[in-house]
């Protein structure tokens, strides 16, 4: 006799349908959201500040996740990575998903409410975006774009927060980290780009076409180039270039894993990017702590 999977618990289901077993996208959010952290505080970022911070991102990411699930119910059943999610399986109702998201999204507003009023107008905003990025895609050519808005929006609300004020580089950081999320989630949409094709999502993957590669790639160089640029503006020094370097190297290694089109290699490189996104902001915090 086959021994038979145990059902998951409400609990369980709950833990997966805000991704708490998936971290890589709580980390994809939270380099670059520490990254302007310690650019907008000269290296010395208030510790209230990195745990409201730290702490909100995993709560905004994990409501996002909630929704995103609720909104993707009837497109995730024909994918077959997706088809077992908690909602599209019948086994937490698309009212329970609603509920969690927005009692997470209530508590991360909580959760700033000692910050200034610039930062509160700005959550707002990144609420905004995050709940209607799941949507962009049924319409929106590379949805992708958006989704890199939704998760570089902690770059101009920690100069806010800092600062009081939202300065140019705070929106240039926020520009590259578009074109970082292009990268990575065409990566993870060609995982997905036959099932997409067949029921009609719109993905970078599936726009991009033949030029995928090359587009991601180009991305991650315009990334790493607004880096370089934001950078020199910091006066950041030569451990923050090797921070780069190892960037670089690591959408390079990239390049290698998604050049053959195939599912688990392409899923590997969206995974990896955690290391590249950990270079940049290892690269910032260190050239600091070094001087």
């Amino acid at each position: 006799m086959h021994a038979t999977t145990p059902p998951l618990s409400k609990l369980e289901l709950y833990f997966r349908l805000v991704r708490l077993d998936k971290p890589i996208g709580t980390v994809l959010l939270l380099w670059p959201t520490l990254a302007a952290l310690w650019l907008a505080s000269g290296g010395v970022p208030d510790w209230q500040l990195l745990l409201i911070f730290s702490l909100g991102t995993f709560l905004m990411r994990s409501a996002g996740c909630a929704v995103n699930d609720y909104a993707d119910q009837d497109f995730d059943k024909h994918v077959k990575r997706t088809a077992e999610r908690p909602i599209t399986s019948g086994r937490v109702s698309g009212k329970e998903a609603l509920l969690i998201a927005a009692g997470l999204a209530l508590l991360a507003f909580l959760l700033i409410q000692p910050l200034n009023a610039l930062v509160k107008q700005l959550s707002v905003a990144a609420l905004v975006i995050a709940a209607t990025y799941p949507y962009f895609k049924r319409f929106f050519a590379i949805p992708q774009a958006y989704l890199g808005i939704a998760f570089g929006f902690g770059m101009p609300m920690a100069f806010a927060a800092v600062q009081n004020a939202v300065p140019p580089v705070a929106w240039l950081l926020l520009l590259g980290n578009v074109f970082w999320a292009v990268a990575y989630d065409t990566e993870y949409a060609m995982v997905d780009r036959d099932d997409d094709l067949k029921i009609g999502i719109k993905t970078s993957a599936i726009t991009f076409g033949r030029f995928d590669v090359a587009a991601i790639m180009l991305c991650y160089g315009v990334h790493l180039a607004i880096l370089l640029v934001v950078g020199r503006q910091f006066g950041l020094g030569l451990v923050f270039l090797l921070g780069m370097a190892v960037a670089a190297a690591c959408a390079l290694y990239h390049y290698f894993l998604i050049r053959g089109r195939e599912r688990a290699p392409c899923f590997a490189a969206f995974r990896h990017n955690n290391y590249l996104g950990a270079a940049v902001f290892a690269g910032i915090a260190l050239d600091y702590a070094l001087r």
